[in-house]
Order: structure tokens, then C-alpha cells, then sequence
């Protein structure tokens, strides 16, 4: 049995116990994952409905793969940059092929606070923050508007001789 999954935006053909190393996915080592993005699933000779299964795996390793070195020239001008890249890897271990995509998880009803149980105080709500100074009781200093300067335009002399 073999599935055909989508991770990372590349294609995987997987097998149960296989290894296999995709662009990184967030979770830690010992995380159980689900790949719901199957693209083809087949036992034997028969193919089974992708959009309904899903394929289980755990993280074995978040590693990095080998450094690669980015070097631009062009010729005659005197431009050279040297730049390097390591990509960030996971390490998937198959533990499961199949099984139905998992249901959406219905929201827990939320608690009321009108109704505190028996026993319990309610504890008062918390003020915001003001925003006043440390010196609340001093006035705020007032700051004086800069005084405006009048300009005064020159007449240009006449040809009168005046």
C-alpha cells in the first residue's frame, strides 16, 4: 500500500515505516502529524478515494541540510557577492496510511460569568492602565506658543529717484 502526499509544495510517494525528508513543518521531536493533503492513495491494483484519507507520521528530527553557496558576478564591472543558504529540513517517519480525515472539533460552550459556582468569589475586574504621569498631582507645564514674526516687505525703489 502506498499514497501519494502533498507537503511543502512537493509531491512524496509514501509507505508505511518509510523516512522521509520534507521542508520543515512546525512541531517538535516525538509529534504526531497528519498529512491531510493526499493526492492519490492505492492498495494492490485498486485506488481508494484520496479525498477522504489521511496519512500519520511522527518527527524524528528538525535538521538543517547542507550549506549552499549563491555567487553572482558579472564580468568586467567589478561586482562579485558571495551569499550562503541552508535549508530547514524535517525527518517524517510513516506510521499510518489511511484512516478518515479528522472531524472538525466542536467548540466547547463557554462558562458564564454571571454565574459564579457555590464556594467561589468572584475576583474583581482589573482597571485599565492610565496614562497620567508620575506626577499627578503637579499641573502639566504649559508650554508658550513661539512668538510670530511679522515680515515686512520692501517697496523696490522707483526710477523717480525716490
Amino acid at each position: 500500500m502506498f499514497a501519494i502526499v502533498r507537503t511543502g509544495g512537493k509531491q512524496y510517494r509514501v509507505a508505511a515505516d518509510q523516512k522521509i525528508i520534507v521542508d520543515r513543518i512546525d512541531g517538535e521531536v516525538g509529534d504526531k502529524i497528519a498529512l491531510d493533503d493526499v493526492l492519490m492513495m492505492a492498495d494492490g491494483g485498486d485506488l481508494k478515494d484520496a479525498a477522504k484519507e489521511v496519512v500519520h507520521a511522527e518527527i524524528l528530527e528538525q535538521a538543517k541540510a547542507k550549506k549552499i553557496k549563491v555567487f553572482k558576478k558579472k564580468r568586467r564591472h567589478g561586482y562579485r557577492r558571495t551569499q550562503g543558504h541552508r535549508q530547514q529540513l524535517t525527518v517524517l517517519q510513516i506510521t499510518g496510511l489511511g484512516g478518515k480525515a479528522p472531524a472538525a472539533k466542536k467548540a466547547a460552550p463557554a462558562k458564564s460569568e454571571a454565574a459564579p459556582a457555590e464556594g467561589e468569589a468572584k475576583a474583581p475586574a482589573k482597571k485599565a492602565a492610565s496614562k497620567k504621569s508620575a506626577d499627578e498631582g503637579a499641573p502639566a507645564a504649559e508650554k508658550k506658543a513661539p512668538a510670530k514674526k511679522t515680515a515686512t516687505k520692501k517697496s523696490a525703489p522707483t526710477s523717480d529717484g525716490e
